[in-house]
């Protein structure tokens, strides 16, 4: 996985870092046993996950779990590591949200590469559509964190694109055009 190729690289047990939001330092310190810089890329991640599912104002069983099976995929986490850190990620979303989903994301962007932003941006629509409709407040969400990510926006066109047949609007004019 894109991913992967970040985290796989070993550094000294995480420190707090004064660069970092209270929201990654609060999650890095329950994952000391992993280098520095893997748990900051995913403490980043799932809260950007998280964001996308709370973009709703409701984070469903199904969207954490399968935050819970991105964060095993893209972290190379057991599943218990994955859960912690989904759940971690998730009470700072619902505690602070706000500017501090705009915070984390500029901080994952400085920590990731452009394809590490390409998957989470996907894994960000997986989550999305976890519940097989991404509603206009997550759609309008998934496109503020990519805008935040710096992708370009034929890119994002192309995610999206995959994506269409579970887009509330597109559901919505579906059915419409059925009636």
């Amino acid at each position: 996985m894109a991913l992967r190729s970040f985290v796989t690289g070993a550094a000294p047990a995480p420190t707090v870092d004064s660069d970092d939001t209270a929201t990654v330092r609060r999650i890095v310190g329950q994952l000391e046993a992993m280098p520095r810089d893997k748990a900051r890329f995913l403490a980043g991640f799932a809260y950007i996950l998280t964001r996308a599912a709370a973009a709703d104002l409701e984070i469903s069983d199904v969207e954490e779990q399968v935050i819970e099976r991105l964060v095993v995929e893209h972290g190379a986490l057991t599943e218990a590591q994955a859960v912690l850190v989904a759940e971690m990620a998730r009470s700072q979303s619902l505690l602070y949200g706000g500017t501090e989903d705009y915070l984390v994301t500029r901080q994952f962007k400085e920590l990731s590469t452009e394809e590490d932003r390409l998957a989470l941006l996907r894994c960000c629509y997986l989550v999305g559509a976890a519940d097989d409709v991404i509603t206009i407040e997550e759609s309008d969400t998934l496109q503020e964190i990519a805008k935040e990510l710096d992708i370009e926006r034929a890119a994002v066109n192309a995610i999206r694109h995959e994506f269409e047949p579970k887009l509330a609007a597109i559901q919505a004019l579906l059915r419409f055009r059925a009636s």
